[in-house]
């Protein structure tokens, strides 16, 4: 589908809204969030979230000094620290020998070292993805996960961005992907990266509804 005249932000808004929206229908999180789920269902998303960021973030150190993807790193947004702490209150402090990624982990993960770490399309397409929409979603979803297991501070630090205004950030988000100087190519490029992303994460979340249902 093309958007003639339309911004990058606008277009992808447009092209990703029913990916978008087969996310939110997983069905996973809704659980999680009315505390339908055991504890442990809650510490193995926080789990999969750890093998997911440790590959983007190793993404953002390779490409900071990238002169396009570089201005999109942001180190405030960087979740590996809060995802640690979790996992040391939900697992113990063995964490790392108790967590194993899923089959769509996996995926998820080889796909983000293969295009996240060497073109800037594909880097802002995951970041853009991952970063926007747990911002986003975590303004809801950490709430409830947090009522719903009896969660003060501890384990759920994931979803608490720290000095972060996240309708500002949006809004600065959106005006860089549109300052973006990019050719046709590399625009459809990023806009197809996006939706694959959308499809790896609906993919680990379905393994987590089957694996939990």
């Amino acid at each position: 589908m093309s958007y003639p005249g339309h911004s990058l932000s606008a277009r992808l808004r447009a092209e990703t809204r029913a990916a978008h929206d087969a996310a939110q229908r997983s069905g996973f999180l809704d659980a999680l969030a009315a505390g339908r789920l055991p504890i442990s269902a809650y510490a193995e998303l926080a789990a999969q979230h750890w093998f997911i960021y440790e590959a983007l973030e190793l993404a953002a150190a390779l490409m900071a000094d990238d002169p396009v993807a570089g201005a999109f790193v942001a180190p405030e947004l960087h979740r590996l620290p809060a995802l640690e702490a979790d996992l040391i209150f939900l697992y113990g402090p063995g964490w790392q020998h108790r967590i194993e990624a899923l089959p769509a982990t996996t995926t998820y993960c080889a796909r983000l070292r293969e295009v996240a770490s060497a073109r800037a399309p594909g880097f802002v397409a995951h970041h853009y993805t991952r970063y926007l929409g747990d911002l986003s979603g975590g303004q809801y979803l950490g709430p409830a996960i947090a009522r719903a297991y009896g969660l003060a501070v501890d384990g759920h630090r994931f979803f608490v961005f720290a000095g972060v205004d996240p309708f500002a950030f949006r809004a600065r988000y959106r005006q860089m992907l549109d300052t973006l100087n990019w050719p046709r190519s590399q625009e459809r490029m990023f806009l197809a990266e996006v939706g694959e992303a959308y499809r790896l994460n609906i993919s680990v979340l379905t393994e987590l509804k089957e694996r939990w249902s």
